[in-house]
């Protein structure tokens, strides 16, 4: 792994990068955007998991990047795939996917020693209504995250408008995972909570990278990991949604580092 070199910490040891930086974070996460749209036109009934992975990890490789989640604590795929009350951290196998299945795609690549890391949703085939709805829901709660990220703004609104948000809409926000910092290291400070209070937490400075990636359950916000150590699922059995992008602070604002290249990060159905 790549020892991040360049920027400075913060009071709160969260690395502060130089704007030299935003380069390799945009490429990197263009390629992590990119590898997801093209698994798009594969998600479909009567695939597996594992044959979405291999195709992912293809892409990867070709580009002349390599998939930081191979070998990362022993994990050995290109991606996590989660499906329907699979929240996060889906091992991808020899599962086939039925029609009305959603699932979460989630791949982090290394550029250049700059990683990118984004997931988002799928369907194969047609959604119920209400997944539809949970996936809806989800987005939207990213996208009200992603917007009070500017300077002088504080981690603790993200989570208050993403919790705000969901709750509103009678879905259940997450607390046992979050976002994380990034740049030439997988995770770094800060993490990022998805619920919170306005105005808590450390203040937002132009160049932090990092992500943020809230779950959202049609149900209660409790989950539990499975015996593979691994794959994490609503204790309640309902289902679960997620979408991510890669983030980095500038001076008016944010800018998003893995936005889809084919404008298809949000899906349709």
């Amino acid at each position: 792994m790549v020892v991040a070199t360049s920027g400075h910490l913060n009071r709160d040891g969260i690395r502060i990068h130089p704007q030299s930086d935003f380069a390799g974070m945009r490429a990197s996460g263009r390629l992590a955007a990119a590898s997801l749209d093209m698994i798009a036109e594969f998600v479909v009934p009567g695939v597996t998991t594992l044959e979405l992975n291999d195709r992912i990890h293809a892409f990867i490789e070709d580009a002349g990047a390599i998939s930081a989640t191979v070998g990362y604590r022993g994990y050995q795929h290109a991606s996590c795939i989660s499906i329907n009350h699979v929240v996060c951290h889906g091992i991808p196998g020899a599962k086939t996917l039925k029609n009305g299945d959603i699932l979460n795609i989630d791949v982090t690549c290394i550029l250049d020693g700059w990683f990118g890391d984004t997931s988002r949703m799928y369907v194969a085939g047609k959604a119920s209504r209400k997944a539809e709805r949970l996936m809806d829901v989800t987005h939207e709660a990213l996208m009200k995250g992603i917007a009070q990220v500017k300077p002088g703004n504080t981690f603790g609104d993200v989570g208050a408008a993403i919790q705000r948000y969901a709750e509103g809409h009678r879905m259940g926000v997450v607390r046992d995972f979050c976002g994380h910092g990034l740049g030439q290291v997988f995770h770094s400070a800060p993490n990022v909570l998805h619920y919170g209070r306005w105005g808590t937490g450390a203040v937002f400075e132009p160049g932090m990278f990092f992500t943020i990636e809230p779950m959202i359950n049609l149900g209660r916000p409790a989950t539990k990991v499975l015996a593979d150590e691994w794959t994490a699922v609503t204790k309640d059995k309902s289902l679960s949604a997620q979408f991510e992008h890669s983030i980095g602070v500038t001076d008016e604002g944010c800018e998003i580092f893995t936005l889809s290249p084919a404008d298809k990060f949000y899906p349709t159905w």
